[in-house]
């Protein structure tokens, strides 16, 4: 995985009114670009202990001022918390490099999961899960923390993970990062359709290491214009 340089994102130690519409901000964003709809859910850490997940409820229906639930990256999650958080708690625990987490259901991905397949690194989307994002080949949801804790293993130091018949989940180092992930990640699924359409006979080439690392930059304010594309309009964006 390749890190970029510190972003204009926010930080862990804020208070935690502004990790809250952030979460929103970020919720509403992926259904708003239709990378969830009914389903799906999407956290930022607070600390070393606990993170905020977002309610429980379609992401596109979070109001503005909505709060959240806190929950303990170790331990039994909250009552009213979707069972599939724990697959957040146990990432938070694997991976201090990460800040967000958000599980998704973008079309693409769902139907180019469907051939046990993940996206290759044919475009400047896909350089940032080179060569390609692991899968996790169970179509069943994850309700033990058993499953969650080989889930976790499973992504490893990727930035997402395809969910055979079910989406996805990504992470980045901010909720906002792992947003701008999950764009890229149906773009990328796009694309490996649109090849395996095409048929064997023609030829699609991949980023090499070295490509992959130089494209997967997070300079220029790559994930913040993304960030302000997906944001745009709606109300809590500039308060």
């Amino acid at each position: 995985m390749v890190a970029g340089p510190k972003s204009e994102f926010g930080v862990l130690g804020e208070p935690v009114g502004d990790t809250q519409r952030r979460v929103r901000l970020a919720a509403r964003a992926l259904a708003r670009h239709n990378l969830v709809h009914a389903y799906g859910h999407v956290s930022a850490r607070l600390d070393d202990e606990t993170f905020l997940v977002c309610a429980a409820k379609p992401m596109g229906l979070i109001k503005e001022g909505e709060d959240g639930d806190i929950v303990p990256i170790e331990g039994p999650l909250p009552e009213n918390v979707l069972g599939e958080v724990r697959c957040h708690q146990r990432i938070y625990t694997a991976r201090p490099d990460v800040n967000g987490v958000c599980r998704v259901f973008p079309r693409k991905i769902l139907t180019l999961s469907t051939f046990q397949r993940t996206p290759k690194a044919r475009i400047g989307f896909g350089a940032y899960f080179h060569p390609q994002p692991p899968l996790w080949d169970d179509p069943l949801l994850i309700r033990s923390d058993e499953q969650a804790i080989a889930f976790a293993d499973q992504l490893g130091d990727a930035r997402a993970i395809v969910m055979r018949g079910n989406g996805a989940v990504c992470v980045g180092p901010s909720v906002e990062e792992c947003v701008v992930i999950a764009f890229y990640l149906e773009e990328s699924a796009g694309t490996e359709l649109d090849v395996m359409a095409a048929g064997d006979t023609v030829d699609s080439v991949c980023f090499t290491d070295e490509q992959a690392a130089v494209r997967a930059t997070g300079t220029g304010r790559i994930y913040e214009r993304l960030w302000e594309y997906m944001t745009a309009g709606d109300p809590e964006y500039w308060t």
